[in-house]
């Protein structure tokens, strides 16, 4: 039997003793702590107990875990119990020494944590304190290229990812941009509208071209979806090298990808999720070809934000 405790709003830590012979004070701080934020009420302090036939994933993994950190999820927790939105103030900091019966230290450790993952934001000055943050797409990027940048992440790799998703993207979105939405597409691809005259020209536009991808992926319905296809859009932008570049570019190359965009605005304009997908799946093999011809490879190096 495991013992499961729910710590609720204590002015100060107390070590009452239960029917058994063990007190409270010395079970491991996991077991005191996790899932207090149910029913934290400042005006009610106590401990809530319950009886759990086995460890539950709250338990599984976090044996290890610092007090700091612990803080920091229930903190998190809380947020998302009380439905705050960015913006919305937190807690001062005696309140959460008081609530959680924690040292200065160990709070402010655990507002760092929070603060480095861009979910709390500080303010200083008149009407200053703690407010709930928001990540940012560019920061999430960051963050996961940092993940990936030790697991050796090949254009193969990517490209496998963009022609699988891609295509249901540019399908999804056929009759439903707005006239603004369709004018910005077109007006990215400005930016190539004629070929290149040299390598590093052709360097350039490619990466313009992304931007196209990037911002079709800004406008999907499905957030993840978008997300998911914005990163592998960064990842070529930003961290591509191409070992083996053509001396003189390549024009029927530049021809067909930008007929190819021009026909994917043509169908999302018309509304032909079928002719939209093909077109941009054609796209994508036409990309990968590319980049196995250039040689092209990802550079081991940390994303910016």
């Amino acid at each position: 039997m495991v013992l499961r405790l729910e710590f609720v709003g204590a002015k100060r830590f107390m070590c009452p003793k239960p029917p058994w012979s063990v007190p409270i004070c010395a079970l491991p701080l996991e077991l005191i702590m996790m899932n207090w934020l149910h029913r934290w009420d400042a005006d009610t302090p106590q401990f809530l107990m319950t009886n759990l036939k086995g460890p539950g994933p709250l338990t599984q993994g976090r044996a290890r875990r610092s007090r700091p950190v612990l803080v920091a999820d229930a903190i998190k927790d809380w947020v998302v119990e009380r439905g705050l939105q960015p913006g919305d103030r937190l807690p001062g900091e005696a309140d959460l020494i008081a609530r959680f019966a924690m040292s200065k230290g160990t709070i402010r450790e655990a507002m760092r944590l929070l603060q480095a993952q861009g979910l709390v934001v500080t303010k200083t000055g008149p009407g200053g304190g703690s407010f709930v943050g928001e990540v940012g797409k560019d920061r999430a990027h960051a963050l996961l290229g940092n993940y990936f940048y030790f697991r050796n992440i090949s254009i193969d790799d990517i490209y496998q990812v963009r022609i699988a998703l891609e295509p249901d993207l540019a399908a999804s979105l056929a009759g439903r941009l707005s006239v603004d939405q369709l004018a910005e597409l077109d007006q990215i691809m400005t930016a190539y509208a004629a070929p290149a005259a040299d390598a590093e020209e052709e360097r350039a536009q490619h990466v313009a071209s992304l931007k196209f991808h990037a911002r079709l992926a800004e406008f999907a319905d499905n957030a993840l979806l978008g997300f998911v296809i914005g990163f592998m859009a960064q990842i070529l932008a930003d961290l591509t090298v191409y070992k083996r570049l053509y001396s003189k570019p390549n024009h029927e190359l530049w021809k067909q990808g930008r007929d190819h965009q021009a026909g994917l605005v043509s169908a999302l304009r018309d509304g032909d999720a079928e002719a939209a997908r093909a077109i941009m799946r054609e796209h994508m093999q036409m990309a990968r070809r590319l980049m196995e011809d250039q040689e092209a490879v990802v550079m081991k190096r940390f994303m910016a934000e």
